[in-house]
Formats: structure tokens, sequence, C-alpha cells
């Protein structure tokens, strides 16, 4: 019997997604082409896979069964086949997905995309959003390259790697009326304070620290991105907790001062993770090779 392992890919990205709207977008294809693979592979796995309820497309018993032994096998197949290849990141021509969380695409994704420029100019990168959820990033799909952030409680099939760890300071407007050159805890928990939405792993880590050194904080606002703060911070006489490496770069604003934390709140890690499936791949091992690469020149900087 013949297989079109064109197939393969449709059903995991129907498992995953369990939409077929979703799935096509994934997969770059059309809905009619998806909902014609599906057909299919209907006929030739003598189930009908899916069934429409009413908060989406669910799997037979058939199907997951399946799942587990298909995506192996296209795992297996992308070791063999891409493993074979050969790379030249000076001629390469791609297009590659990455999800850094709002850290790393401040702090490290600059210096990552000035070493491509250099390395491997044909080489693009696509940035789409993490937050919270990695199923959301496209990697556990593959459909997505890597992520960079804090990784936690990752699925079997990510491979994790660890890049650095930065530790944390903070920033208050520089003719602070109540704040000179430290930051005692009463003055820490009586000040209000800007924050992060929405609530990612990097939140969650600070709140986690609070609380182990028993410090409460008012939160004034929250705001999306990292840029915010800085412009926040400089008109008004709140107080914002931030790692160290963006606080670096803040360190010539005249309008702010960098001030160590009133205690201890640890170290987070900056992590890497990827499909299995890209753990042979060529070119995404020399990507993440750089990314290390430059994540170990910027942290010991």
């Amino acid at each position: 019997m013949r297989y079109d392992l064109n197939l393969l890919p449709v059903f995991l990205a129907l498992m995953e997604e369990r939409s077929v709207t979703r799935a096509a977008e994934r997969l770059g294809i059309t809905q009619p082409a998806l909902s014609n693979a599906l057909t299919r592979l209907r006929a030739l796995l003598l189930d009908p896979l899916f069934t429409r309820e009413r908060y989406g497309m669910q799997p037979t018993p058939k199907a997951l069964e399946l799942a587990p032994v298909i995506a192996a096998a296209l795992v297996s197949l992308d070791v063999v086949i891409l493993g074979q290849q050969e790379f030249d990141p000076a001629k390469a021509k791609l297009l590659l997905t990455i999800a850094p969380n709002s850290y790393v695409e401040f702090v490290l994704v600059p210096a990552i995309v000035a070493r491509l420029r250099e390395r491997a100019p044909g080489i693009s990168l696509r940035l789409t959003p993490y937050g919270a959820d990695l199923a959301e990033t496209g990697v556990i799909s593959g459909s997505t390259a890597l992520v960079l952030g804090r990784i936690t409680d990752p699925p079997d099939n990510l491979v994790v790697q660890d890049l650095m760890d930065d530790g944390l300071s903070c920033i208050v407007r520089a003719d602070h009326p109540q704040v000179d050159q430290k930051i005692s805890r009463k003055q820490y928990e009586q000040l209000r304070h800007v924050n992060m939405l929405p609530p990612g792993r990097l939140r969650v880590g600070l709140f986690q620290a609070l609380e182990r050194q028993g410090l409460r904080r008012e939160v004034a606002v929250s705001v999306t991105h990292f840029l915010a703060i800085p412009e926040v911070i400089a008109v008004t006489d709140y107080c914002a907790t931030l790692p160290n490496l963006i606080c670096r770069r803040l360190v010539h604003d005249a309008r702010l001062k960098i001030l160590p934390t009133p205690a201890d709140l640890g170290r987070f890690p900056v992590q890497m993770a990827w499909h299995v499936r890209y753990r042979q791949d060529a070119a995404h091992r020399w990507l993440r090779a750089l990314i290390a690469e430059v994540a170990s020149e910027v942290g010991a900087a």
C-alpha cells in the first residue's frame, strides 16, 4: 500500500488545533485543501478520525491511538533526512519563526539579529508572541522553530536548554522625593508600583519571589511591554521591579535611577526550547548555537 506522507502533518495539526480553520492557517493551506486531505485520511485509515462537536473537532479513539505513532514516525524521518543535509549559513535563504517572551525580545533579539546580519544575511526571523501558553506559540507542533523565555512544565516532545539567568533591580525617577540611594522594605511597600501584563512566567516568578521575602506591593498600573515602564516611572513617583539586563539599558536615562531591591529576590532562568524533530536539523542547530553564543555574551557583559 502507498502512503501519502503529506497527509501526516495534516493529521497532527488537527490533533493539536482541534479546528480545521486553525490547522489550515498553521500549515499555510486553504480550508478546502485541508478538508480534502482529511477526507483522504479517513479513507486511508478507515475511521472518521475527528467528529464535529460544540467546542471543536474531537478525535476518535483510533485517532488518539495513532497520534503518538505518527508523531514519532515524522520525527524519525526528519532525523534521517535532515541529518544528511549540508548547511552553509552564509548562503542560506530561510525564514524561521521564533517565539521570544517580551524580556528576550528586548534584551537578546537585537543582538541576535545583528549577529545574523553578519554571518547569515539570507536568514530572516519572524517573531510570534510567547506569553504563558507554550501551545499557542506553535513550538509543540513544530511550526515554530523555538521559544525563548522561562520554560516550565514542557511536554515530552520539547528539548529545553538553559541560556543564562538574570536578577532584579528597582527603578524610580531620578528626583524621587522619597527615595535616595536605596529603597527600604518599608518604602517599597508604601510606594505604588508599575507591573507587567499579561501574567506570563516572569510575572509569576516575581510574585513568588516577593511572597518568599514577605514583601507586599501595591500595583498602580499594569502595562503590556517593558518599553512602557520607564516612560511611566519618569513622570510619576511610582516604582518598578525589573530584570537587571533591562535596567542596564536604562542606566543612561537621566530621568531614572536604578537601585537594589530591598531584599534578595533571587534570579530567574532564561531558556530555549524546540521540538525534538529539529534536534538534528542543520539550520536549526546552527541558529540555536548562535543564540546560545549571544546569550552567553550578553549575560556575562
